[in-house]
């Protein structure tokens, strides 16, 4: 049976299930903190139901709880650092403070962050940049299981590979595209899958390489042992979108690339993520940037709406109004995705309702 909570009571069973984990009471707060802020933003695939896998990672011993960014190289407005396998969305938010503070003081930053688990919603660490005023970049692969197939590829060959970019807008609310380089991230084909949907055609390729709306193909493994493989949005252009993130997120940070076979039992998530932060206020051209960029959403935004649609919408605004939505009604939860959490509980010694 789904379950509906609200926010808060959401947030804290995950925390109480992280503690039992290991973390201390700081980092399993924060780390809920995020993942419910998923939830509430509609990205589900990278809210709550992240937490079984957190555990199983723990539990290998491919995640770190109290892992903290370690400083590798710091020269003022380039920072390389090391997320020591920590939770992502700890030593994420520790380099994105770092970064931030680097371009404030020298006006840009380029900083790479390698070793994290699994970084969450990228779309976090932009939401930070952005409410300081700065533009940010990021360019991030995933070490994992490699679920995606390369433009032209009949089998998985890399991860979802986010980007992401924050552009603040002056007395609105910023533009924040996050987006997997894949047709849709691989939390939602799992999500997908415990809720027992379909998806839509040209959106996975099954172990054979045939087209198949199954999202149990990138789930579990079929009769054979193998997995299907999601394919690239925008066919070569997201594929070399996936590639670039391979280069700058994997190779560039020193946290590595996807070069062998699967070993579908690992749990751990890895990430390395390039970010390039910009302080527009000490490039010189902030009154302009201000004025140019209102003047083009509003531009955007004139024009006549398309039927079935309600808006001319931009990057952020969906996500916006989930977390409007939610916040009132709650977040529901699938009853196979529930049990999962139950179950990860479970392991370490905690009982959920």
């Amino acid at each position: 049976m789904q379950k509906t909570l609200q926010a808060p009571v959401l947030q804290a069973q995950v925390a109480t299930v992280l503690i039992a984990s290991g973390s201390s009471p700081e980092e399993a707060n924060a780390v809920a903190a995020n993942l419910v802020l998923a939830n509430l933003s509609g990205h589900d695939s990278h809210g709550v139901g992240m937490l079984p896998r957190y555990v199983d990672a723990v539990l290998e011993g491919g995640l770190k709880p109290n892992n903290s960014a370690k400083i590798v190289l710091d020269t003022g407005s380039l920072l390389t650092l090391d997320g020591q396998r920590g939770y992502g969305q700890i030593v994420g938010a520790q380099a994105m403070a770092l970064g931030m503070e680097r371009a404030k003081t020298h006006g840009s930053c380029i900083m790479t962050l390698a070793n994290a688990h699994h970084l969450g919603r990228i779309g976090h660490f932009a939401e930070m940049a952005v409410a300081r005023g700065l533009v940010s970049l990021h360019f991030v692969n995933v070490l994992s299981r490699p679920v995606v197939a390369p433009f032209g590829g009949a089998d998985g060959r890399y991860g979802t590979n986010p980007c992401c970019i924050g552009v603040p807008l002056a007395g609105r609310d910023p533009f924040v595209l996050d987006f997997a380089t894949s047709r849709v991230a691989q939390g939602k084909m799992r999500v997908a899958h415990n809720e027992g949907r379909r998806v839509e055609p040209g959106t996975l390729i099954d172990e054979q390489g045939r087209p198949t709306t199954d999202p149990g193909v990138v789930v579990v493994p079929q009769g054979n042992g193998l997995f299907g493989a999601l394919l690239a949005f925008g066919e070569h252009k997201g594929y070399g979108m996936a590639v670039a993130c391979e280069l700058l997120g994997g190779a560039l940070t020193g946290s590595g690339t996807w070069h062998k076979p699967t070993d579908p039992a690992v749990r751990a998530v890895v990430n390395g993520m390039l970010t390039i932060l910009i302080d527009p206020a000490k490039l010189g051209t902030q009154a302009a940037f201000e004025e140019e960029a209102l003047a083009f959403v509003d531009w955007l935004q004139a024009g006549p709406v398309a039927p079935g649609y309600d808006a001319v919408k931009i990057a952020g605004d969906p996500e916006r109004a989930y977390r409007t939505q939610r916040q009132s009604e709650g977040i529901t939860v699938d009853a196979q995705t529930w049990q999962e959490i139950v179950s990860a509980g479970a392991k370490v010694g905690v009982t959920l309702a």
